[in-house]
């Protein structure tokens, strides 16, 4: 099951590790095993898992490189993150070269998150409250489906450093006043990509 993240990742030009896979699978079964009681995901199917949540995080390691942004030794904030997308598959994919910080505010989920830490042997620290009582500031902030675009700008600018990097990961529907920061890239096996990309500067 889990060749297929490595095919459809191949043909996206992202290559994956036999240890990162390996840890793609253990978190697979992971999540759909806790699912069931956890409500983590409406997504069921393993193979649509691989597709629509792995992969689909992995996209951001794509939009990086096309805008040069630099993610080595940075902190990035996943806000919003669920069941840990986008953000565990980035440091699955990273590892060491990020320090990754998950924003939920759903104490089930944080459990899971706190366990899937454990089980992955990854290092990333779980942010068990809402994000507009988060005084930190991240150098990246990435949110994935996490409810109303123009709440998740709001919160999303004020967790971000000066000159630090807001990501909002959309589907094909982008709201007009958002255009003008929107990047389009398509990708083999999901559907078109939209991505905002927003630079926290000093007023």
């Amino acid at each position: 099951m889990i060749e297929k993240l490595k095919q459809l990742a191949e043909k996206n030009g992202i290559t994956l590790t036999d240890e990162q896979l390996s840890r793609f699978d253990v978190y697979l079964n992971l999540l759909s095993k806790w699912n069931r009681a956890y409500n983590l995901t409406s997504i069921r199917k393993k193979e649509e898992i691989i597709t629509k949540h792995f992969l689909d995080s992995l996209t951001l390691v794509k939009l990086f490189e096309t805008t040069g942004i630099n993610v080595e030794g940075k902190e990035i904030a996943d806000l919003g993150s669920g069941g840990g997308f986008p953000g565990v598959p980035l440091k699955i994919y990273y590892m060491d070269r990020i320090k990754l910080f998950l924003i939920e505010a759903v104490q089930k989920k944080c459990i899971f998150l706190e366990m899937l830490g454990r089980e992955l042997g990854l290092e990333f620290t779980v942010l068990c409250q809402r994000a507009e009582n988060i005084n930190y500031k991240f150098d990246i902030v990435v949110s994935r489906a996490a409810g109303d675009t123009f709440d998740v700008l709001k919160w999303g600018k004020n967790l971000l450093k000066e000159g630090g990097h807001l990501i909002i990961m959309k589907g094909r529907k982008v709201e007009e006043e958002l255009r003008p920061f929107t990047i389009t890239i398509k990708f083999h096996g999901l559907p078109e990509r939209k991505f905002v990309v927003i630079q926290k500067r000093s007023v």
